[in-house]
């Protein structure tokens, strides 16, 4: 749910109108619109190569996931886990453009863990492949818009850690 979207439904299911602190929440967003869509225009456009470096980086700090018995040998578990790293990309993006974590809640973390246990995938390869994602998005970012996209990616390691 975008941030205008929660301040309306609050505001109606309260029978009010939006108090001064939702307006100027409403302000605040509205002045980083063009700087969140420019964030996940660059982060769409560079997907593969986000993809590719966090790949590299959760590979050099897990080697033994690419190891024989790893969760990721072979071409095509490797293609399945870094398949993951495009989904979550896209939730960070859905959210910077809602400027609201309620995708990434709503789509996807709820049963994650559960879902990452039950397929035998370490949850904590899992979280450091979030942080790996989040390291290789910034470098293509400018440090006003990584300080703008750092908490989405905090908050599913955050999620993915409890």
């Amino acid at each position: 749910m975008s941030v205008v979207t929660k301040v309306i439904i609050d505001a109606d299911s309260e029978l009010r109108y939006p108090s001064i602190g939702e307006l100027e929440s409403l302000q605040d967003y509205f002045k980083t619109s063009e700087e969140r869509i420019a964030i996940s225009s660059v982060l769409r456009d560079k997907e593969q190569k986000i993809i590719q470096s966090a790949g590299k980086a959760i590979f050099q700090i897990h080697p033994e996931y690419i190891a024989p018995g790893g969760n990721a040998e072979g071409a095509r578990k490797r293609s399945l886990c870094l398949r993951d790293y495009g989904w979550y990309l896209r939730l960070v993006t859905y959210s910077i453009l809602a400027g609201d974590k309620d995708s990434i809640e709503k789509i996807g973390l709820i049963g994650v863990k559960e879902m990452y246990n039950s397929l035998g995938v370490p949850v904590i390869g899992m979280v450091d492949s979030i942080e790996c994602l989040k390291k290789a998005s910034i470098e293509y970012l400018a440090d006003q818009q990584s300080q703008l996209v750092a908490p989405y990616f905090d908050f599913i390691i955050q999620a993915m850690s409890i």
